[in-house]
């Protein structure tokens, strides 16, 4: 049964280090040089899928609250939650603080 995890996990990193070369490029980042608020989102899930936990957090540090607003989202489509849409707004504005600080401390304090 071990050999079947281990054969599986390194069949899941084969799969996801051969999906980085069907990434979309940051369109802004090639026209102006410059790198957008979403930067580093498609490699921080694909970090993720591997299992690099720490790798995904330092290439896009919003990556765990976009999964908790997504996944809160997902959970009051099928149950009624008191206050949901007051989680909702902070759990954007919590991801938006987040972004907009890691890009200005990515492009201007690097």
């Amino acid at each position: 049964m071990r050999a079947f995890s281990i054969l599986a996990s390194s069949k899941t990193i084969f799969y996801m280090q051969s999906l980085e070369k069907y990434m979309l490029p940051c369109l802004n980042k090639e026209l102006f040089g410059v790198e957008c608020m979403g930067c580093g989102m498609q490699r921080s899930i694909s970090l993720l899928f591997q299992g690099e936990f720490v790798a995904a957090f330092k290439m896009y540090p919003a990556i765990y609250t976009l999964i908790l607003l997504f996944g809160f989202i997902v959970l009051t489509l099928f149950k009624k939650i008191n206050f949901s849409h007051k989680i909702t707004v902070a759990l954007g504005i919590l991801n938006l603080v987040i972004i907009v600080t890691s890009y200005i401390i990515k492009n201007f304090y690097n």
